[in-house]
Protein backbone atom coordinates (compact mmCIF):
# COMPACT_ATOMS: atom_id res chain seq x y z
CA UNK A 1 0.00 0.00 0.00
CA UNK A 2 1.32 3.70 -1.06
CA UNK A 3 2.84 5.71 2.09
CA UNK A 4 0.88 8.30 0.50
CA UNK A 5 -2.59 7.47 1.00
CA UNK A 6 -4.53 8.83 3.96
CA UNK A 7 -7.73 7.79 5.43
CA UNK A 8 -10.69 10.27 4.81
CA UNK A 9 -13.16 10.86 7.65
CA UNK A 10 -16.50 11.42 6.49
CA UNK A 11 -19.43 13.58 7.91
CA UNK A 12 -21.64 10.19 8.34
CA UNK A 13 -20.46 7.50 9.86
CA UNK A 14 -21.47 3.78 11.12
CA UNK A 15 -23.34 4.77 14.10
CA UNK A 16 -25.35 7.11 12.31
CA UNK A 17 -25.99 4.87 9.63
CA UNK A 18 -27.01 2.06 11.78
CA UNK A 19 -29.53 4.67 14.32
CA UNK A 20 -31.24 5.21 10.86
CA UNK A 21 -31.39 1.67 9.70
CA UNK A 22 -32.74 0.96 13.69
CA UNK A 23 -30.07 -2.24 13.48
CA UNK A 24 -27.08 -3.23 15.00
CA UNK A 25 -24.27 -3.97 11.83
CA UNK A 26 -23.11 -7.02 12.07
CA UNK A 27 -21.12 -9.70 10.09
CA UNK A 28 -22.61 -13.24 10.49
CA UNK A 29 -20.18 -15.35 8.51
CA UNK A 30 -21.26 -19.34 7.59
CA UNK A 31 -18.23 -21.94 7.05
CA UNK A 32 -17.96 -25.06 6.94
CA UNK A 33 -17.50 -27.93 3.80
CA UNK A 34 -18.75 -27.85 0.88
CA UNK A 35 -22.32 -29.38 0.44
CA UNK A 36 -22.86 -28.39 4.46
CA UNK A 37 -25.57 -26.27 3.53
CA UNK A 38 -24.10 -22.74 4.26
CA UNK A 39 -26.07 -20.79 1.09
CA UNK A 40 -29.27 -22.55 1.93
CA UNK A 41 -29.25 -21.68 5.52
CA UNK A 42 -27.63 -18.02 4.50
CA UNK A 43 -30.83 -17.44 1.99
CA UNK A 44 -33.31 -18.52 4.50
CA UNK A 45 -31.76 -16.06 7.27
CA UNK A 46 -31.83 -13.64 4.84
CA UNK A 47 -35.19 -13.93 4.24
CA UNK A 48 -36.11 -14.31 7.84
CA UNK A 49 -34.01 -10.92 9.02
CA UNK A 50 -35.50 -8.90 5.90
CA UNK A 51 -38.76 -10.00 7.20
CA UNK A 52 -38.38 -8.60 10.36
CA UNK A 53 -37.77 -5.30 8.83
CA UNK A 54 -33.74 -5.36 8.64
CA UNK A 55 -31.64 -4.31 6.04
CA UNK A 56 -29.18 -7.08 4.74
CA UNK A 57 -26.71 -7.82 2.33
CA UNK A 58 -25.87 -11.90 1.51
CA UNK A 59 -21.93 -12.90 0.24
CA UNK A 60 -22.56 -16.03 -1.55
CA UNK A 61 -18.85 -17.74 -2.06
CA UNK A 62 -20.10 -19.06 -5.53
CA UNK A 63 -21.53 -15.26 -6.83
CA UNK A 64 -18.69 -13.49 -5.78
CA UNK A 65 -16.40 -15.47 -7.80
CA UNK A 66 -18.70 -14.73 -10.31
CA UNK A 67 -17.38 -11.14 -9.92
CA UNK A 68 -15.10 -9.62 -7.31
CA UNK A 69 -12.98 -12.66 -6.97
CA UNK A 70 -13.27 -13.91 -10.47
CA UNK A 71 -9.87 -13.46 -10.89
CA UNK A 72 -8.58 -16.17 -8.52
CA UNK A 73 -8.07 -19.69 -8.72
CA UNK A 74 -8.20 -21.97 -5.75
CA UNK A 75 -5.34 -22.99 -4.53
CA UNK A 76 -4.05 -22.13 -0.77
CA UNK A 77 -2.90 -18.11 -1.68
CA UNK A 78 -6.00 -17.34 -3.77
CA UNK A 79 -8.39 -18.95 -1.07
CA UNK A 80 -6.88 -16.79 1.27
CA UNK A 81 -6.96 -13.96 -0.67
CA UNK A 82 -10.27 -14.52 -1.78
CA UNK A 83 -11.43 -14.22 2.01
CA UNK A 84 -9.41 -11.12 2.44
CA UNK A 85 -11.46 -9.38 -0.12
CA UNK A 86 -14.64 -10.49 1.45
CA UNK A 87 -13.59 -9.42 4.73
CA UNK A 88 -13.02 -6.05 3.53
CA UNK A 89 -16.29 -6.25 1.92
CA UNK A 90 -17.90 -7.11 4.92
CA UNK A 91 -16.53 -4.08 6.87
CA UNK A 92 -17.69 -1.71 4.04
CA UNK A 93 -21.44 -3.32 4.64
CA UNK A 94 -21.09 -3.00 8.50
CA UNK A 95 -19.69 0.79 8.40
CA UNK A 96 -22.51 1.24 5.80
CA UNK A 97 -24.69 0.15 8.98
CA UNK A 98 -25.68 -3.25 7.40
CA UNK A 99 -25.83 -6.66 8.60
CA UNK A 100 -24.01 -8.60 5.90
CA UNK A 101 -24.12 -12.65 5.86
CA UNK A 102 -21.34 -15.07 4.03
CA UNK A 103 -21.34 -17.49 2.98
CA UNK A 104 -17.85 -19.40 2.32
CA UNK A 105 -15.62 -22.55 2.65
CA UNK A 106 -13.16 -20.23 4.33
CA UNK A 107 -11.09 -23.52 5.35
CA UNK A 108 -8.20 -21.29 6.98
CA UNK A 109 -8.88 -20.42 10.67
CA UNK A 110 -6.46 -17.26 10.01
CA UNK A 111 -8.71 -15.79 7.38
CA UNK A 112 -11.50 -15.70 9.51
CA UNK A 113 -9.77 -14.30 12.51
CA UNK A 114 -8.57 -11.73 10.09
CA UNK A 115 -12.25 -10.58 9.24
CA UNK A 116 -13.21 -10.45 13.13
CA UNK A 117 -10.21 -8.08 13.42
CA UNK A 118 -11.44 -5.89 11.25
CA UNK A 119 -14.82 -5.37 13.27
CA UNK A 120 -15.71 -4.17 16.70
CA UNK A 121 -16.33 -6.73 19.30
CA UNK A 122 -19.80 -8.19 18.89
CA UNK A 123 -19.62 -7.21 15.37
CA UNK A 124 -18.58 -10.83 14.24
CA UNK A 125 -20.38 -14.27 14.17
CA UNK A 126 -19.04 -17.30 13.35
CA UNK A 127 -21.48 -19.61 12.32
CA UNK A 128 -19.68 -22.97 11.63
CA UNK A 129 -22.02 -25.57 9.83
CA UNK A 130 -20.98 -28.10 10.92
CA UNK A 131 -21.95 -31.36 8.96
CA UNK A 132 -19.37 -34.45 8.45
CA UNK A 133 -17.87 -34.76 5.49
CA UNK A 134 -19.59 -38.28 4.86
CA UNK A 135 -22.78 -36.57 4.65
CA UNK A 136 -21.53 -33.35 2.47
CA UNK A 137 -20.35 -36.23 0.20
CA UNK A 138 -23.67 -37.73 0.25
CA UNK A 139 -25.18 -34.46 -0.83
CA UNK A 140 -22.99 -33.22 -3.11
CA UNK A 141 -25.06 -30.71 -4.93
CA UNK A 142 -22.89 -29.84 -7.30
CA UNK A 143 -21.37 -33.04 -7.92
CA UNK A 144 -17.59 -31.47 -6.52
CA UNK A 145 -17.13 -34.42 -4.49
CA UNK A 146 -17.51 -37.10 -6.92
CA UNK A 147 -14.78 -35.06 -9.65
CA UNK A 148 -12.73 -34.55 -6.55
CA UNK A 149 -12.33 -37.88 -5.65
CA UNK A 150 -12.07 -38.62 -9.77
CA UNK A 151 -9.23 -36.62 -9.59
CA UNK A 152 -10.70 -33.78 -12.60
CA UNK A 153 -10.65 -31.01 -9.39
CA UNK A 154 -7.31 -29.96 -7.73
CA UNK A 155 -7.25 -28.41 -4.34
CA UNK A 156 -10.32 -29.39 -3.37
CA UNK A 157 -10.86 -28.66 0.90
CA UNK A 158 -11.92 -31.82 2.53
CA UNK A 159 -10.48 -34.47 -0.07
CA UNK A 160 -7.30 -32.96 -0.80
CA UNK A 161 -7.13 -29.24 0.60
CA UNK A 162 -6.98 -28.56 4.20
CA UNK A 163 -10.49 -27.58 6.61
CA UNK A 164 -9.69 -26.06 10.00
CA UNK A 165 -12.97 -26.51 11.52
CA UNK A 166 -13.63 -23.35 14.24
CA UNK A 167 -12.45 -24.31 17.52
CA UNK A 168 -15.44 -22.14 19.18
CA UNK A 169 -17.60 -20.56 16.89
CA UNK A 170 -20.60 -18.25 18.39
CA UNK A 171 -22.61 -20.49 16.85
CA UNK A 172 -22.20 -24.24 15.77
CA UNK A 173 -25.04 -25.87 13.76
CA UNK A 174 -25.47 -29.25 13.50
CA UNK A 175 -27.27 -29.14 10.35
CA UNK A 176 -28.63 -32.92 10.07
CA UNK A 177 -31.91 -33.87 11.12
CA UNK A 178 -33.75 -30.60 10.64
CA UNK A 179 -35.23 -29.23 7.15
CA UNK A 180 -32.95 -25.69 6.30
CA UNK A 181 -35.83 -23.73 7.23
CA UNK A 182 -35.58 -25.50 11.34
CA UNK A 183 -31.97 -24.56 11.09
CA UNK A 184 -32.20 -21.17 9.88
CA UNK A 185 -35.10 -20.14 12.59
CA UNK A 186 -32.87 -21.46 15.28
CA UNK A 187 -29.95 -19.66 13.70
CA UNK A 188 -31.91 -16.52 13.68
CA UNK A 189 -33.32 -16.90 17.71
CA UNK A 190 -29.63 -17.51 18.78
CA UNK A 191 -28.25 -14.29 16.95
CA UNK A 192 -31.30 -12.39 18.51
CA UNK A 193 -30.65 -13.96 21.91
CA UNK A 194 -26.69 -13.21 21.23
CA UNK A 195 -27.06 -9.80 20.46
CA UNK A 196 -25.66 -9.76 17.10
CA UNK A 197 -29.09 -8.30 15.18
Amino acid sequence: MSNNLTWHQHTVNKQARAKKLKQKPSVIWLTGLSGSGKSTIASLLEKRLFEANHTTYLLDGDNVRHGLCGDLGFDDKARVENIRRISEVSKLFVDAGQIVITAFISPFKADRDYCRSLLESGEFAEVFVDTPLEICEQRDPKGLYKKARSGDIKNFTGIDSAYESPISPEIRLNYIDETPPETAERLYQQLVEKGYI
